[in-house]
């Protein structure tokens, strides 16, 4: 039923009030494979209520793993019994996320089955990374339709990724931490949810060192036990947030925020004369904001652009462009790292937005303009997310359509919305 309803958004509310910063997805998700590594229980809190948890969760399920909710958003999970290794097809195409499980499966089992994993259509997403990596620890990968690996004995190598891929880099260090000998992982990815993980996998007796660099050292154990770990707040849906709240001209306050996340997110929002102050993990987003686009020195036109962590997350560079829409001035977004995320722009031309896609990754935007109202369709995760800010910010009314890819990735939005003063409600086909 979920696929089926709709969004209807009235805009032209701004958001106000007080909300919690949900448990990161991007972190949830590896740490939920992890829990492959050991045979004792592990205790995972603040995982976000999305649908990308939940099909994490019934895969562990299908591969014969105790999954139990024992709090809000709290997980214990038990790989104590046999451990089956192949994903069933229906699942892995659901997300992208499938992928990690390949690193645990092989360090636990010598042996994993994946069809191709799912997820976000922004454009070719290579997997390369993955088998370079898992290849130089001793695994055998073949490929026929589903993606097997096999590996007698996993052997610690000092590892070059050819990209700073995030998921790469989790799935060489879940598979490097029972390795036998030494593990160098250089040009690895260095995101908070990388860090997440390896600091969950270092409290169930790993030795990993260089967490948050890119390059990370491992020390291979024999065995793994297990813990309870938090995961952190979630800096992609806190700038969300943000934008939300400077495109409607509202008010608002996120708790749970980690102020070191937001760093180079800030930057970014103060090119369109956006910023926030923060006591505590408090962040508050004020409705008194000059929305004027600053620019370079000489009156130059400033680029927004997305690059590996600590440069601004491509996942917010949809965002970033609706919120320029309602910005006075001229900004230029570059996203340099999906080659189809930017295909979203149309509809907010539609709209009434001043755009001028340059090519699949680079687009003018010059506001601040007047959206109005249209039928909305969502496209993946984060462009969703923007067509929901740009629905808010609009005149008049809009529907969103395919809203299950947003719900993949922000917990229990619509309620959360609503509390926020938004009218927004979901819409469910007439039955014949």
């Amino acid at each position: 039923m979920n696929k089926l309803y709709s969004y209807r958004i009235e805009g032209g509310f701004p958001i106000k009030g007080t909300i919690t910063a949900s448990g990161n997805k991007n972190a949830a998700l590896p740490c939920i494979a992890a829990t492959l590594l050991t045979s004792e229980p592990v205790v995972l809190e603040n995982i976000p209520d999305i649908k990308d948890t939940g099909v994490m969760l019934e895969i562990l399920q299908n591969l014969g793993v105790s999954v139990e909710k024992t709090g809000e958003s709290t997980w214990k999970i038990c790989a104590s019994g046999t451990i089956h290794t192949e994903i069933p097809v229906e699942l892995s195409k659901k997300l992208r996320a499938s992928i990690l499980f390949a690193g645990p499966l092989v360090a636990r089992t010598g042996k994993a089955k994946l069809p191709p994993p799912g997820g976000d259509v922004i454009g070719r997403r290579r997997l390369d990374t993955h088998f370079l990596a898992l290849t130089e620890l001793g695994a055998r990968v073949a490929v026929n339709g589903q993606f097997t690996f096999s590996a007698n004995k996993l052997a610690g190598a000092d590892i070059f990724l050819d990209e700073a891929s995030v998921t790469a880099t989790e799935n060489a260090v879940m598979a490097a931490v029972l390795a036998e000998g030494h593990t160098t992982v250089t040009n690895a990815a260095s995101e908070p949810h990388v860090q997440d993980l390896c600091k969950m996998l270092n409290a169930m007796g790993a030795k990993i060192s260089g967490i948050g660099s890119n390059i990370l050292e491992i020390d291979g154990v024999e065995e793994l036990h297990g813990c309870t770990y938090r995961i952190g707040s979630d800096y992609m849906e806190i700038g969300s947030f943000i934008g939300l709240a400077a495109a409607t001209r509202g008010n608002i306050t996120i708790k749970g925020v980690n102020p070191k996340d937001m760093r180079p997110i800030k930057l970014a929002f103060g090119k369109l004369g956006i910023t926030w102050h923060i006591e505590g993990d408090e962040l508050t987003v004020p409705d008194t904001q000059s929305m004027q686009v600053n620019t370079d020195l000489g009156g130059m036109i400033p680029k927004i652009d997305d690059s590996p962590w600590p440069g601004f997350p491509p996942d917010l560079t949809s965002i970033m462009t609706v919120v320029a829409t309602q910005v006075d001035g001229t900004v230029l977004i570059h996203e340099k790292m999906f080659e189809s995320r930017m295909f979203f722009v149309d509809k907010l031309i539609n709209m009434g937005a001043r755009i001028t896609l340059c090519d699949p990754h680079r687009a003018v935007v010059t506001g601040a303009c007047t959206l109005h109202g249209d039928k909305l369709v969502s496209p993946d995760v984060r462009a969703g997310m923007a067509m929901i800010i740009a629905a808010m910010a609009a005149r008049g009314e809009s529907t969103i359509s395919n809203v299950y890819q947003v719900e993949r990735g922000y917990e229990h939005l619509t309620e959360r919305l609503t509390g926020l003063g938004a009218h927004i409600e979901k819409i469910y086909p007439k039955e014949d």
